[in-house]
């Protein structure tokens, strides 16, 4: 070893929001533009341009109210409901203020299903899938408004360079 890292690694903290975010951002992705899910995600965002709908580009609060929307469900092809039913149980128990003594399997399942559904291995699913022994038992006890804040402020930032 050359150079001895400045910080210790178990202090290094990856905040669980942008790990939701890659993983939405992954799925949307891996839908296909002509399928009714896509199309629903179109309607459903009214704040989302068909630019960042394509790049998965989402915040926390669309996240949250989509988990929540029993008819986007609805619209989802088996596969992809499978991947989808992966991705909230990951965040609901990991993700979240309780971690579930079965969070290897659920995250083994979320890689499962997003790689049947054609999901690219992002850095973030890679580091997710490969270090779980990082993560902090409580990851919800860190609030996530830092995090949102940002995205706000960036999401702001686009509008106000976009022409």
């Amino acid at each position: 070893v050359q150079h001895h890292p400045l910080v210790d690694p178990q202090k290094i903290y990856l905040p669980p929001l942008h790990f939701k975010l890659g993983l939405m951002k992954n799925f949307v992705k891996a839908l296909r533009p002509d399928g009714q899910a896509f199309q629903y995600l179109k309607k459903f965002g009214s704040v989302l341009t068909d630019e960042k709908l394509r790049a998965g580009v989402f915040i926390v609060p669309q996240i949250r109210d989509l988990v929540h929307d029993c008819n986007f469900r609805k619209t989802l092809k088996a596969l992809e409901l499978q991947a989808w039913s992966a991705f909230v149980s990951v965040i609901d128990n990991f993700l979240g203020n309780h971690r579930s003594d079965r969070y290897i399997d659920l995250v083994e399942q979320l890689i499962r299903a997003f790689r049947a559904m054609g999901c690219r291995m992002s850095l973030k699913v890679h580091f997710l899938h490969s270090h779980l022994d990082f993560f902090p038992p409580n990851l919800g006890a860190v609030s996530d408004e830092q995090g949102e804040r940002f995205h706000q402020d960036i999401s702001v930032m686009e509008t106000r360079y976009q022409g």
